[in-house]
């Protein structure tokens, strides 16, 4: 039998049609309810889906072999892009480029004013759908980017806004310089997903107002309600909340619940968790959270097992902060949303392993829950370590998994001597079986949402800093996320990893909680906890500030004049004079920042300065008093180290303010470029 060759292409590609399977429909609606929905993530998701990302991660970063600066952990996340376009006679940097179907689920930078504006394409259309600053887009600057979908925190800029597309999606922006992660996700093919429009997303404002809401106050009304209200209210539900005495006594241990109804008669599954709430009677000590372990047998299989504190992903100590899935409240009420359901039987067991009696009161709160063959088991695991030294540097993993689940998210506390940053890691996340991280991050800070190694503490409903010690990054610091619509599917296995990558060499501790979920079956490598290895490191007390005498310090001299740039005091490390310095930051080519140099007594003095080098500084000229004392300084270094003493001259200065000047002329071929400068101290020195 013939067939001319335009009825056999037609049939090939009707068969090839056919032959795809059509799933069910994703739309916008459908992923902004997601944001909130916690039972969601207890099915494995159905169409299927992967999560990964793009990032701006060293491109020299290619050989997990070779663990060097230069390679493995290489450092110079600025500034990285997929390839340059001309679009109107204007370049454009590709920071995203993947088919369809699938949705952007969460957008990050640390300093979108460098990215000009933001660009995505959907669908190859010609004109973008959204073309806006990107800070706007990332800092809830309006609708439908509102706060706090999107919104900056601690110098962090995250949209959590999910942005679907049928075909194709391409991310651009005007300007090259800066951090960022687009976390997204691919749907199997055949999956429908209608593909939005600025149009079609201010007509659901009141849908998107909601879960701003909701996201607004996640561990009281209206989230609770938002969330739960149908169903607490529903006959059909049949909510049932449980009120607990807690008694644990050191050696023991006591089960919350075996399943049992508040009568004493058994709660027969399928049923799951929907609400565990704590409180602890008298003085609760940071070691009696980490040494009383909460353990979850589910239908006979162990998936929780971490101290009580950390559980509730807070370390060390309560320390409020609330979120969608789990909290603390200023009155040291410990809270859980997260969904956990059971088949049959479920035991929840307080183990204590310290020496303190435990006492309180717990509310669990129980629903029917419809068990598939798509249901997984709630999963919490714990590892801590001490000492980890900081070089050689390493990655440092915070679950190995097998079997099939998501991931959804993390709580880890560091121990940190010294005031240095601790956390220039980045993450390093392989599903099932990946040579590559599909995952790859630009520093531990932007991972958990926030930027520039910033101690100030934040709450947000998916990432939080509840704790930050100080001085600078020195002390506890405890840092959580959670990946609610931006959820890790994976179908054989999952390893997270996040690099050990300290400014300082020393030895730091750190406490890691990991949240997940798995169908029956599925493993993990977690140890066993025992009282040995649950021990809370103390930090040494903080160094008292060393100052070089007669210095004047960076961070105290008055700003006269910016044009371009933020400037500020950065508590930065112990090597510093007065333990800090003046940072000059967000500067452009060009550039001036203008200072007033205090002179007690006219004469001529040598003028003495120590500056910062790190990747990401930039090349300055300095005048002082209008006359060139530096051309062209240098300040690139692969790592942040401080200058040794430098000589800028001699110069007739009054008393009275004076005037140093630094303007910006360039960096390093090897330099993020992020044109910093830092300022430790001046010394002036009377010339005889």
């Amino acid at each position: 039998m013939s067939c001319n060759p335009f009825n056999r292409a037609a049939l090939l590609m009707l068969a090839a049609l056919m032959a795809v399977p059509s799933y069910a429909k994703v739309t916008f609606e459908s992923l902004l309810k997601e944001m909130t929905d916690l039972e969601a993530l207890t099915y494995f998701p159905d169409p299927a889906y992967t999560t990964k990302q793009f990032s701006s991660y060293d491109r020299n970063s290619t050989d997990p072999r070779v663990l060097t600066d230069e390679n493995w952990f290489a450092n110079g996340d600025r500034g990285k892009y997929l390839r340059e376009e001309e679009r109107n006679g204007a370049k454009e940097y590709v920071l995203m480029d993947a088919d369809g179907p699938g949705a952007i689920v969460r957008f990050w930078s640390a300093n979108p004013v460098d990215a000009g504006i933001v660009r995505i394409y959907l669908d190859k259309q010609d004109r973008p759908v959204f073309e806006m600053p990107l800070t706007d887009m990332l800092g809830g600057g309006g609708m439908p980017f509102i706060k706090p979908i999107s919104i900056e925190v601690s110098r962090g800029w995250n949209s959590y806004l999910p942005i679907p597309y049928a075909k194709h999606c391409k991310v651009t922006t005007s300007k090259p310089d800066f951090y960022y992660q687009i976390n997204y996700r691919t749907y199997k093919k055949g999956t429908k997903i209608p593909t939005v429009s600025m149009k079609f997303l201010q007509s659901h404002r009141n849908e998107i107002e909601e879960v701003g809401r909701a996201l607004a106050s996640p561990g009281e009304p209206p989230y609770f309600e938002y969330q739960h209200s149908e169903r607490y209210n529903s006959e059909m539900y049949q909510s049932t909340q449980v009120d607990i005495p807690l008694l644990v006594k050191p050696g023991e241990s006591d089960d919350l619940v075996n399943t049992q109804g508040p009568s004493g008669e058994p709660i027969r599954g399928p049923r799951a968790v929907t609400g565990l709430e704590m409180t602890l009677d008298g003085n609760v000590t940071d070691q009696t959270l980490r040494k009383t372990l909460i353990q979850m047998i589910a239908d006979g299989q162990e998936t929780v097992l971490a101290p009580l504190g950390d559980f509730f992903a807070s370390a060390p100590g309560l320390n409020p902060y609330q979120s969608v899935c789990c909290g603390i409240l200023e009155d040291g009420t410990m809270y859980s949303y997260w969904v956990i359901p059971f088949q049959n039987e479920l035991v929840i067991r307080l183990r204590n392993l310290g020496d303190a009696e435990v006492r309180g009161n717990a509310k669990l709160t129980t629903g029917s829950y419809k068990w598939t063959k798509n249901s997984m088991y709630f999963h919490a695991g714990f590892r801590s370590e001490y000492p980890i030294k900081t070089r050689p540097r390493q990655d440092w993993t915070f679950l190995e998994a097998t079997g099939k689940g998501r991931f959804v998210g993390t709580m880890l506390h560091v121990t940190n001597p010294v005031k240095d940053w601790w956390g220039e890691g980045d993450e390093k996340i392989y599903v099932d079986g990946e040579s590559f991280p599909s995952h790859f991050g630009t520093g531990s800070e932007d991972y958990f949402g926030y930027a520039w190694c910033c101690p100030e503490k934040f709450v947000h409903a998916y990432h939080n800093q509840p704790r930050c010690d100080g001085p600078g990054n020195y002390g506890h610091t405890c840092v959580n996320r959670f990946h609610i619509v931006d959820n890790i599917p994976f179908t054989k296995s999952f390893k997270f990893d996040m690099e050990v990558w300290h400014w300082a060499e020393t030895e730091i501790a750190m406490a890691e909680t990991a949240y997940w979920y798995a169908m029956p079956g599925g493993s993990d490598t977690f140890a066993e906890l025992t009282a040995d290895n649950l021990s809370i490191i103390a930090p040494p007390p903080p160094p008292a500030p060393k100052k070089v005498q007669g210095a004047l310090e960076g961070e105290d001299l008055k700003i006269i004049d910016r044009t371009g740039g933020v400037s500020e005091r950065q508590d930065f490390s112990d090597a510093m004079s007065g333990g800090a310095h003046l940072w000059w930051r967000n500067g452009k080519v060009g550039d001036t920042l203008t200072l007033a140099v205090p002179v007690d007594q006219a004469g001529t003095y040598e003028v003495v300065a120590v500056f910062t080098k790190a990747v990401d500084y930039g090349i300055h000229t300095l005048t002082i008093n209008g006359k060139e004392a530096v051309k062209d300084m240098d300040l690139f270094n692969n790592g942040v180290i401080q200058t040794p003493e430098q000589n800028l001259g001699a110069f007739d200065l009054k008393q009275g303010d004076n005037t140093i000047m630094v303007t910006i002329t360039g960096a390093n071929t090897k330099a993020e470029k992020g044109y910093m400068f830092g300022l430790d101290y001046l010394r002036l020195a009377p010339v005889k």
